[in-house]
């Protein structure tokens, strides 16, 4: 929503300013521009991207517009389940939790958090942290590093479809360079005409240089940074979940993990001490 919210501004304030210097709007649609600038940088962004960086591209700019899912009543919700499932096992053995992980949906534990488990990376994350645990075949060194190994993978597929999209961004004003030596061109073969109509074609020209230069830096650019900023949050959602299951598997009480991992947190989702332990307390209380 304030992804939305940003680019009715800059168009906004363009149009505006446009208009306050007594400029008509109106002059400014030219269809063929758009066509000309819009169907080259489409065309060039999918010669350069695989099918799969397209899809998760198209994804990204939609949970831009929705915004990032990992917020702080995410972290609430991950550090209330993560601890009761630390205290269950610690009460009753490794083997209560797999009847928990087959099916995080229908889990006594899980299904309490929808943001939890309703996020399907987040779900095939922590099952898949979990099931070297259960099985027995890694050791809380190994452990950490296959954790590390698929975080770096995760932190290098997502910044796949940022960079299609800044290569987008760069290569827009260049598109609209091509749309005005086009509108050129057609201006001088119309060089005998009528003085209204040169001016006309000129400024159709024109408007190709503008429309390629605002769209890379008023928003083709924007959404590259919007972007990368939700990737950051992503993967330090799932550096949190990482951080909690090593703390659990290296032999650490549950309130230890729990307050490692919330010492690792940014500001704006961090719990004070306070907090979490009302979190943990809640859960406790709650017979978890």
């Amino acid at each position: 929503m304030i992804v939305i919210v940003g680019f009715i501004i800059v168009i906004g304030c363009v149009l505006g300013g446009f208009s306050m210097a007594g400029g008509h709007v109106g002059a400014l649609w030219h269809p063929s521009e758009v066509v000309t600038i819009g169907g080259a940088a489409l065309g060039a962004l999918v010669v350069m991207s695989p099918k799969k960086v397209l899809i998760d591209l198209v994804k990204g700019c939609i949970a831009s517009l929705k915004g990032s899912p990992f917020g702080k009543k995410s972290y609430e919700e991950l550090f209330c389940s993560m601890y009761e499932v630390f205290r269950l096992v610690r009460r009753n053995g490794l083997l209560t939790l797999e009847s928990h992980l087959a099916d995080l949906h229908h889990s006594s534990i899980f299904s309490k958090y929808k943001l939890i488990s309703h996020n399907h990376h987040v779900s095939e994350f922590i099952v898949g942290a979990f099931a070297p645990v259960m099985d027995g075949s890694a050791t809380p060194e190994r452990l950490a590093q296959m954790m590390d190994m698929q975080l770096a993978k995760m932190e290098e597929e997502h910044h796949y479809p940022i960079s299609v999209l800044q290569k987008t961004a760069d290569g827009l004003p260049g598109f609209g360079i091509v749309a005005a030596v086009l509108g050129i061109v057609i201006t001088m073969g119309h060089i005998n005409g009528p003085v209204e109509e040169i001016g006309h074609k000129v400024g159709a020209a024109l408007v190709g240089t503008f429309l390629g230069i605002l769209l890379s830096y008023g928003f083709f650019a924007p959404m590259v940074t919007k972007l990368e900023f939700m990737g950051h949050e992503e993967l330090a959602f799932f550096k949190t979940i990482a951080a909690l299951v090593q703390g659990f598997v290296s032999d650490l009480p549950p309130k230890v993990c729990m307050e490692m991992a919330r010492r690792g947190l940014g500001a704006e989702v961090k719990p004070t001490a306070e907090q979490m332990e009302a979190l943990l307390k809640s859960v406790e209380q709650a017979g978890g």
